[in-house]
């Protein structure tokens, strides 16, 4: 098979040459383009110049060990979302898991076995393209959209995703999120096991920003699926189906529009402490203890049409 017509780009990593000799002829027989590196310096060299479809990687190696060139490919920006798969020797359970913890996908024992060693890259390639293949789709279907790591770092993002980030007020935090959303979305990466919350609701100039969030398979990251509405409402509607009263909906939309209680006070001509009373009664009937939680579950509420 020609090079213009492999099947993708595998670099192998390692000091000892049997390894890489073994490892390059089973994949170039297989189809697959190869690149090679004996060490962690001189594979993050090459990487600034092409950028290989999957990373086989051994841990142990003289000078930058495996475990260092993996976490500094997974700081940066166009290294980040190779699948890196590591190679270790049985029983080095330890030093396994450490490379799960530094952001490997996969494994592969030692002694190798060829058909392994292929399928493994081939299950990692697939995933990585079909990654790609939703990617593009979302880019293209105008959604905002984006995807973070456990920490809350943006790690791709859609158009129209950096637009709605661009909208909400304040200055984003270098991970590229804002303050309020980034807390949000930390907490829920931190639940073990993942437990969807409560969408993210910020009012903000009379619209609703919100978000979801749902982990993705296989890449440690969690796509985040961003909305925003109007922030006018059918009072009379939103009245009946949450069994408010007219004056506790005038107070729950003006809250849902960014505005405090003494701005509240002053439109509605009562004092804030009124205010605040009415909003005590919302949060009772809804089941709520918070403002952006009762107006979740209006927007929840609208959303689905009730």
């Amino acid at each position: 098979m020609s090079r213009s017509a492999s099947l993708g780009t595998v670099m192998i990593v390692d000091d000892a040459p049997g390894n890489l000799a073994l490892l390059s002829d089973a994949l170039q027989e297989a189809g697959y383009r190869v690149l090679v590196a004996t060490d962690g310096i001189s594979a993050l060299d090459q990487l600034q110049l092409v950028t290989p479809d999957v990373i086989l990687l051994d841990g142990v190696m003289p000078g930058m060990d495996g475990f260092e060139t993996c976490r500094q490919l997974k700081n940066g920006p166009q290294t980040r979302r190779i699948p890196i798969l590591f190679m270790t020797a049985l029983g080095e359970l330890d030093d396994l898991l450490r490379g799960f913890n530094e952001g490997a996908v996969d494994y592969i024992v030692k002694p190798f076995r060829n058909e392994e060693v292929l399928a493994r890259v081939a299950a990692q390639l697939a995933q990585a393209r079909a990654t790609q293949r939703a990617e593009q789709a979302l880019t293209q279907s105008g959604l905002a959209a984006l995807a973070i790591d456990r920490l809350g770092a943006v790690t791709w993002a859609t158009p129209a995703a950096s637009t709605w980030l661009a909208e909400l007020p304040g200055d984003p935090v270098p991970a590229g999120l804002p303050t309020e959303l980034l807390s949000w979305a930390v907490a829920a990466t931190a639940r073990t096991p993942f437990q969807a919350p409560d969408s993210f609701v910020l009012p903000h100039n009379g619209t609703q920003y919100s978000a979801l969030i749902s982990p993705c398979e296989n890449t440690g990251e969690y796509l985040l699926m961003l909305g925003k509405r109007s922030g006018d409402w059918d009072i009379d509607s939103v009245r009946g189906s949450l069994g408010l009263t007219f004056k506790e909906t005038e107070v729950l939309m003006w809250i849902a529009r960014g505005k405090t209680n003494r701005d509240i006070g002053l439109i509605l001509n009562c004092s804030p402490r009124t205010v605040n009373k009415h909003l005590e009664h919302v949060f009772e009937k809804l089941g709520v203890e918070t403002r952006s939680a009762a107006v979740a579950a209006v927007m929840q509420r609208l959303g689905d049409g009730s």
